[in-house]
């Protein structure tokens, strides 16, 4: 039997943390930041948690990635 492999597209955009939990990454701070407050650079600047049931569903891409 194969491996399963990591889907590509996740190992990007999520991350691992030393308890299991997982981390990700919010939407709109990548690009045009010079009209957007400070206020809204500070708020999008953490990196939350994944709610639980999204893990369960990402669990399959993510198996392999540690």
């Amino acid at each position: 039997m194969p491996k399963m492999k990591t889907h590509s597209s996740l190992k990007d955009r999520f991350k691992i943390t030393g308890t299991g939990k997982v981390k990700r990454y919010k939407a709109y701070k990548n690009h045009l930041l010079s009209h957007k407050s400070g206020r809204q650079k500070r708020v999008l600047a953490g990196q939350p948690l994944m709610a639980a049931g999204d893990v369960k569903r990402l669990q399959r891409g993510l198996d392999n990635l540690k």
